[in-house]
């Protein structure tokens, strides 16, 4: 109860989503990345790619999970706003290295994507407003 009254109290723009609309989309593309990501760790197992390829991928899985200890846990939206940027260098990555080698993974991450590039903007926004 306390982590939502901190971040209920934080100032947002006018443009943020409402509160109930994040654990809907997560949910929806948390199997996305499930599939997909775990496509990627079985052809690198298989070795049909390298582990260079997977890198990426493991890189964006730590950099996500991170997210909410810095965010909620340490309530620290500095540190979430730098984390949330690896999120999307890593995903950015992770689809150009994988592009080559199994197309459908690359296209199914631009929800992903579209997503994580939303709350980067959301989160330094956030982050500023509230410096």
């Amino acid at each position: 109860m306390n982590t939502y009254n901190w971040y209920s109290q934080l100032i947002k723009p006018t443009w943020a989503p409402p509160s109930w609309l994040f654990g809907p989309v997560w949910s929806v593309l948390y199997v996305m990345i499930a599939i997909s990501f775990g496509k990627v760790f079985l052809m690198a197992w298989q070795k049909q790619i390298t582990w260079i390829v997977v890198l990426p991928f493991v890189l964006n899985l730590v950099f996500n999970f991170a997210f909410t200890p810095l965010q909620f846990g340490l309530r620290n939206n500095l540190l979430a706003a730098i984390d949330i940027l690896l999120v999307l260098g890593t995903l950015i990555w992770a689809i150009i290295a994988i592009y080559p080698h199994m197309r459908w993974i690359a296209y199914i991450q631009i929800p992903y994507l579209l997503w994580v590039s939303f709350a980067t903007v959301l989160q330094f926004t956030v982050t500023f407003l509230n410096r």
